[in-house]
């Protein structure tokens, strides 16, 4: 099994003036382990309800080249950018720049996007839901076609590119990872253009997860697609104070669900050097208890 660290809150005691320091020092740390990816929240206000909407909130896609410079290993990517955020060839591009100048370690991380508050409050574009995944689909669909080098015209009910060139091309092609948890749309769209999915473990959650996890086999069977291609993830929070045995028997519980890869957030705090060194320590006991399937 995988272990990934996200970070979604920037509010170290010392202030902003010392959010640069901390999370280069963070990815150094991390960058030496066996932890696989470094997420970062892709908003332009603070979404975690347990933090305030005024706390420090960076753009996710600098924050990323940032991170690049400063590490060698870890992967790195948003869990997840909205769809409508930017601009499909914009985005496709920041996403490739990202793998290119980080030596093939970017994810391209999606979801339909859902932060009314956000986007009422920033003037951001949020059309409604069904439109959002429509503009999703689109959006895969030209990443597919720029990454492959396909420079025929790109005609979408929502979005079109005359010449829709994409260079250089990626080191590594960024593997998709779609966000939510929709048994009909986000999860359909997952098993037709997604490497991984993004459940999240809710308190006593078991239940709800294995039957998204059933969701997705069934849209996999439904589209010819082996249903182990596809990388399940899940988005969980470290609570506070806890040791790294009780984390490797909570995520061995996971993995009897079958997931494949843990992504932890310390919610409504910055990260500690504590808490990252009980997740290095879980890392190393998850690889001899929890076979790796991907």
């Amino acid at each position: 099994m995988k272990l990934s660290v996200s970070v979604t809150n920037f509010s170290w005691p010392e202030g902003t003036a010392a959010i640069g320091a901390h999370l280069a020092l963070l990815a150094e740390i991390l960058d030496g382990t066996d932890v696989d990816t470094l997420w970062v929240a892709d908003h332009l206000l603070q979404a975690d309800p347990a933090s305030r909407l005024d706390e420090p909130m960076l753009e996710a896609y600098t924050t990323l080249g940032f991170l690049a410079a400063k590490t060698a290993k870890l992967r790195l990517g948003t869990l997840v950018t909205a769809t409508t955020f930017r601009d499909p060839a914009v985005l496709i591009k920041a996403v490739t720049t990202l793998d290119v100048l980080s030596g093939g370690r970017a994810w391209l991380g999606l979801g339909a996007g859902y932060n009314a508050d956000e986007a009422s409050a920033l003037g951001l574009f949020l059309p409604p839901t069904g439109e959002r995944f429509d503009r999703l689909a689109e959006l895969l669909q030209l990443a597919r076609r720029m990454w492959d080098g396909d420079e025929s015209p790109f005609v979408g009910r929502y979005y079109r590119a005359g010449r829709p060139i994409g260079r250089p091309t990626p080191i590594t092609r960024p593997p998709i990872l779609i966000g939510g948890t929709g048994e009909r749309r986000t999860l359909r769209l997952v098993a037709e253009y997604a490497d991984a999915c993004n459940l999240f473990n809710i308190p006593n959650g078991e239940q709800v997860i294995r039957r998204q996890l059933d969701a997705l086999g069934r849209h996999c069977d439904e589209l010819g697609r082996p249903r182990q291609e596809i990388e399940h993830t899940v988005t969980t929070a470290l609570t506070p104070g806890e040791s790294a045995d009780q984390l490797v028997e909570r995520y061995g519980r996971l993995a009897e669900l079958g997931i494949h890869h843990i992504v932890v957030i310390a919610r409504g705090r910055a990260w500690t050097h504590a808490e990252l060194d009980v997740l290095v320590s879980t890392t190393a006991q998850l690889r001899s208890v929890v076979p790796q399937s991907f």
